[in-house]
């Protein structure tokens, strides 16, 4: 699977229930998909790297592909074909987080320590291409598993 495996998912998702997907939007549901996927099962359910940026977790590539949509929503047909075991699992992610706007899931990756960690000093209006490393997802996440 990839990236792009799981951001169908997502888009189908908006497009069966009328709501809204940005670019923004979509690259948070994914990077959450591939937090709690680590987290609970020790295994990335994609190869991609989130980057730390401005407005938050983002993969370059998936980045790229939506990016002629600017703010507005994602106007396309999606068709996941995902394993059934992987439909479930975002299944539960969308139902903690898809309810969420894209500035609300932003505000969200900035509390929360993976992303912060890759950006150091940064100030945060400052550029960058840091990694969010998998295993800082892991970390995180699997300790908040751990809580629950």
């Amino acid at each position: 699977m990839s990236c792009f495996d799981i951001a169908d998912y997502f888009i189908w998702l908006a497009n069966e229930t009328g709501s809204f997907i940005s670019n923004l939007k979509l690259q948070k549901l994914v990077y959450y998909a591939q937090a709690w996927h680590i987290a609970l099962y020790d295994d990335p359910l994609f190869a991609e790297d989130f980057q730390a940026w401005v407005h938050g977790p983002v993969i370059p590539s998936l980045y790229q592909k939506y990016k002629t949509f600017g703010w507005q929503p994602i106007l396309e047909d999606a068709d996941p074909k995902l394993p059934e075991d992987v439909f479930q699992f975002l299944d539960e992610v969308a139902e903690e987080y898809f309810a969420c706007d894209a500035y609300e899931l932003e505000q969200m990756t900035h509390a929360e320590a993976p992303w912060d960690w890759a950006r150091g000093d940064l100030p945060s209006d400052a550029s960058s291409n840091e990694v969010i490393k998998k295993e800082w997802m892991k970390e995180y996440y699997g300790a908040r598993v751990e809580e629950d």
